[in-house]
C-alpha cells in the first residue's frame, strides 16, 4: 500500500515547514514532486538533495499563489513536464494581524489573510482539478486527490492569542472542502482537509517555546507536547494515496488530542 511510483504530488508552500516535511515524506514513498513556492532558490536545494537521495524527479517552479497568472504558469508547467497530476497538496498560506482582538482588527489584514488562506484554496483546486480532469480523459492518470491543509483553528476557537481571520478562514477552508467533495466526486476526484494542530515549524518555534505557550499546551493538548517533524507526513500520504478511493469530505485532525476535549 502506498506506493507512490509514477505518480505526481504538488505541494504548495513548499519551501518550508510542514510542506516541506509533506514533499519529503512522499519522496520517501517514491513520488515525483512538484514544489510550488514563491522563494524558489530554496526550492531548488530541495530538488537537487531529494533527486540524489530518493532516485525521484522533482520539479521547482516559483508560484505565488495570491495571483491567478502565476497559478495557471504553474499548471502549464506541471502538465509540460509530467502531463498528470495525482495529487495537490494546498499548503501556502499565512496570516496578517495576529494578536490582534477582534474589535481593533483591520479590514486590510482581513482581506490579505482571506486572499492567501482561502481564494488561494479555491483557485489552486480549480486549476489542478481541470489538469486532472483532462489528464484522466487522455488516461494519463487514473485518480486525483486533494488535500487542504486547514487548522485545528478551522474546528474550535481558542483562547491563547486572537487570529479572527485564520480561524475563518480555515473554517471555511473546511467547508470548502466539503462542497468541493461533492462536486468533483463523479469525476474520481477526492477532496479532504488535514487540520494540525501544534507544529514546530521556523515560523512558529519562537512562539511555541515561549513559557506561556509551553504552559498553554501542557494543559490544552493531551498528550502534552507539540507535533514533531514529519508527524503530519503519514495523514497526508494516506489521503493522497490510491487506496483513500472512499474517503472524501472529511476534516481530519492531527493535533495530539486537542481538539477531543
Amino acid at each position: 500500500m502506498f506506493n507512490y511510483k509514477n505518480k505526481v504530488v504538488a505541494i504548495t508552500g513548499a519551501s518550508s515547514g510542514l510542506g516541506k516535511q509533506m514533499a519529503e515524506g512522499f519522496a520517501k514513498c517514491g513520488a515525483n514532486l512538484v514544489l510550488l513556492a514563491r522563494r524558489v532558490e530554496r526550492l531548488e536545494a530541495s530538488k537537487k538533495e531529494w533527486e540524489e537521495k530518493y532516485g525521484i524527479k522533482v520539479l521547482a517552479v516559483a508560484c505565488d499563489v495570491t495571483k491567478d497568472d502565476s497559478i495557471l504558469a504553474a499548471v502549464s508547467a506541471v502538465e509540460k513536464e509530467f502531463g498528470h497530476c495525482e495529487v495537490i497538496i494546498n499548503d501556502a498560506g499565512g496570516e496578517k494581524g495576529t494578536g490582534t482582538p477582534l474589535l481593533d482588527f483591520k479590514k486590510e489584514d482581513w482581506e490579505f489573510t482571506l486572499n492567501l488562506d482561502l481564494t488561494s484554496v479555491f483557485q489552486v483546486t480549480k486549476a489542478f482539478a481541470n489538469l486532472m480532469k483532462k489528464a484522466m480523459a487522455n488516461g494519463k492518470q487514473s485518480y486525483g486527490r486533494v488535500i487542504n491543509i486547514s487548522s485545528i483553528y478551522g474546528l474550535v476557537g481558542n483562547t491563547a492569542i486572537p487570529t479572527i481571520a485564520y480561524h475563518s478562514t480555515k473554517g471555511a477552508v473546511v467547508n470548502f472542502t466539503r462542497g468541493a467533495a461533492a462536486e468533483l466526486a463523479p469525476l474520481g476526484i477526492t477532496v479532504n482537509a488535514i487540520c494540525p494542530g501544534y507544529f514546530y515549524t521556523e515560523l512558529t518555534t519562537d512562539t511555541l517555546n515561549s513559557e506561556y505557550f509551553q504552559a498553554f499546551a501542557n494543559q490544552s493538548v493531551p498528550m502534552k507536547r507539540y507535533g514533531k517533524e514529519g508527524e503530519l507526513n503519514a495523514a497526508a500520504i494516506f489521503l493522497g494515496s490510491e487506496e483513500a478511493s472512499y474517503v472524501t469530505g472529511q476534516a481530519i485532525a492531527v493535533d495530539g488530542g486537542y481538539t477531543c476535549i
